[in-house]
């Protein structure tokens, strides 16, 4: 067995992805973030927005993003893994 046969595997995962109009910042309350997440039950999606007001938790879609915002997250729910752990 050589050293190499030993060495970890590592995957490049993307689990989080901005949808905004073209040259928006991040931090832009017309970008939506969509991010996978796992709290140790099995992974899902999380829709987020910036906002200056810390308890707002509404999100706003534009009907002009709608289509892109849809498609973003339909990718993001296919690369959620299942755990494979049964209930």
């Amino acid at each position: 067995m050589s050293a190499i046969e030993n060495t970890p595997r590592y995957t490049i995962r993307p689990i989080k992805w901005a949808v905004g109009p073209e040259g928006a910042s991040l931090f832009s309350e017309r970008v939506t973030t969509i991010e996978l997440d796992d709290e140790a039950g099995g992974e899902f999606v999380v829709v987020t927005q910036q906002t200056d007001q810390p308890n707002d938790q509404r999100i706003a879609i534009d009907t002009e993003e709608w289509p892109e915002l849809r498609r973003a997250i339909d990718f993001a729910v296919s690369q959620c893994r299942d755990t494979g752990e049964e209930e």
